[in-house]
């Protein structure tokens, strides 16, 4: 794959942070062709490495298309309108949400995934456990449901809980904060009424207390935040991730990163993501790398004896005769 090659042959890219770890774009999931996984051989060696706890892979999935994506895309002032505080997700935005189920389950990821955290604003939620989820939820049923019967008006049943991977909702990875009403979450107790399943027990205030109505968060800041949340990432036990988060977060975060790197390698790992599109990415800890002895190694020489290298012999030969001689 162009993309892989790209990557390894410019040594990967490292991130500027305490462990300088390395970040790698290895494949857009969603453009593969459905039961057919684009998985390269490096993914799945960073899963089964004896050096996995250098690498930890992990899936970044922007959410599918919320009602305010609809109008912004007309007129970018439509981003400042009350009527789209906290959006939720349109009809088309749920058959996104459909089609990358599917794919999730064909290619095989929906049974690696270990872990799905989520932005916790409505649209974030909605696609996390339509994509991840279980099937569908019955009353019958003694456990929580992961969203209730239309919720955040998705004229959606309900979704269960079973057979799928815990959900915990971490503020570190919201969109761009401030001015933007859609950016504004709504109370944590409204969110565990129509999602009582997902861990909310990360979010420390019931109100939204970061997004400010007149302050927008600068890029740096964003890029700062992204950072101290792959920091943060880097410390969850899970051997795979999946992230369901947004554009702006995406964007400046991953802008931090290849500055080191091919710049076409640049350029992949800041390319734009689309509503509801799915990468798989790896994260290597290049501090550590070599740091730990192979237990096959073998030292040689038990017993000792001489072993001169007869190319040394000829190297000498030449070194005294000339290379005339």
């Amino acid at each position: 794959m162009m993309v892989l090659k790209s990557l390894v042959n410019n040594s990967l890219c490292r991130y500027g942070w305490w462990c300088r770890p390395m970040f790698v774009s290895i494949a857009q999931m969603q453009n593969s062709s459905p039961g057919h996984s684009r998985l390269p051989s490096f993914l799945a060696f960073a899963r089964n490495s004896r050096h996995c706890g250098l690498l930890k892979p992990y899936i970044q999935v922007r959410h599918a298309q919320g009602i305010h994506n609809v109008e912004g895309d007309k007129n970018y002032k439509a981003y400042l309108s009350p009527e789209y505080f906290d959006a939720h997700l349109t009809p088309l935005g749920w058959q996104q949400v459909d089609n990358l189920r599917k794919h999730v389950h064909a290619s095989g990821l929906s049974k690696r995934v270990d872990l799905v955290i989520t932005s916790p604003l409505i649209r974030t939620i909605q696609t996390a456990v339509g994509v991840f989820g279980g099937e569908g939820y019955t009353d019958r049923m003694d456990v929580l449901p992961l969203m209730v019967a239309n919720a955040g008006n998705s004229s959606r049943a309900a979704i269960s809980s079973l057979n799928c991977p815990p959900i915990i909702a971490v503020e570190l990875c919201r969109e761009h904060l401030g001015v933007h009403p859609c950016d504004k979450r709504r109370n944590v107790s409204e969110y565990q009424f129509l999602f009582p399943a997902i861990d909310f027990s990360l979010i420390e205030s019931d109100e939204d207390i970061l997004w400010k109505a007149d302050i927008r968060e600068t890029t740096e800041e964003v890029a700062a935040r992204g950072l101290k949340f792959m920091n943060w990432l880097w410390t969850r036990p899970e051997k795979e991730i999946a992230i369901v988060t947004h554009s702006g977060f995406l964007f400046h975060t991953l802008s931090s990163f290849g500055n080191d790197c091919h710049p076409l390698v640049k350029k992949e790992i800041c390319k734009h993501f689309a509503n509801c599109e799915l990468r798989s990415m790896v994260i290597v800890d290049r501090s550590m790398t070599g740091s730990d002895a192979s237990t096959t190694n073998y030292p040689g020489k038990i017993p000792a004896g001489l072993d001169r290298p007869s190319d040394v012999v000829d190297e000498n030969k030449l070194d005294k005769e000339g290379p005339d001689s």
